[in-house]
């Protein structure tokens, strides 16, 4: 197992429960403005992905058609039912007394949290992008984010915010192996395409952060099984009939 997936669990972990102990003592403004900078990281991390990106219309199209499928079939509307089943059994034995939440944003809340680490572009990338190169940089720096993050969430949440990485480990795990199975059938430029491609989730995931513009994130993620493909077509049919 990659170290990058256990650092991110343990991250959310040590976030959740710091924000569990301290949260209180922090204040709104500082909660904000640390959220900024979050996005910022977020953004500049997607940026230095981007950069790597080979075959430009490859990655466009596939951004394109990805959400576009996305979007047909609901994806992101999926994700929520499963974090919706996922929050349930939790909130029945973790819900913490030190929250003052009305039950109903308590759930919406712990929905949020678990989408967030289970399921982000940027966490499915960086799993993806481990397993098929063994670089975990992508998982590590995201740590950092989850980190902060998981603590601010844990101001209201408490300690199920911690209980989040238990389905966030078997989500990255599945993840891991899936690419290890893949990984034999790429290219060098595939794989600098497949990066660019998260870069851009990584962005869009800044955005959404910094409350600027909400990116349908999860119904995006299509793009990421269809970029290397369409990356291969590019090189190999489409660029030989015009040049």
């Amino acid at each position: 197992m990659p170290i990058g997936v256990i650092v991110n669990c343990l991250a959310v972990v040590i976030g959740g429960l710091c924000g569990t102990l301290a949260g209180h003592k922090l204040s709104e403004e500082f909660k904000y403005q640390l959220n900024i900078v979050l996005g910022l990281c977020s953004i500049g991390m997607g940026i230095s992905s981007v950069v790597l990106m080979k075959n430009m219309p490859a990655v466009i199209f596939a951004i394109v058609i990805g959400t576009a499928i996305g979007l047909i079939i609901h994806l992101g509307s999926g994700v929520n039912k499963g974090a919706v089943l996922l929050q349930k059994p939790m909130n029945r034995w973790m819900k913490n007394q030190k929250s003052h939440l009305p039950e109903e944003e308590f759930n919406a809340l712990m929905i949020t949290t678990i989408v967030l680490f289970c399921a982000s572009g940027t966490g499915i990338y960086g799993c993806l992008t481990a397993g098929m190169t063994g670089d975990s940089s992508i998982l590590i720096s995201k740590s950092i984010l989850d980190l902060f993050t998981a603590a601010i969430f844990a101001c209201q949440l408490g300690l199920a915010t911690s209980m989040v990485a238990i389905p966030q480990f078997l989500v990255f795990a599945l993840l891991i192996l899936c690419s290890r199975l893949v990984f034999p059938l790429t290219t060098e430029n595939m794989i600098a395409d497949f990066k660019a491609c998260g870069g851009f989730l990584m962005i869009a995931t800044g955005f959404r952060i910094l409350k600027l513009k909400e990116f349908p994130i999860a119904d995006m993620l299509p793009a990421m099984v269809l970029v290397m493909p369409f990356s291969r077509l590019w090189e190999s049919v489409i660029l030989p009939l015009i040049f």
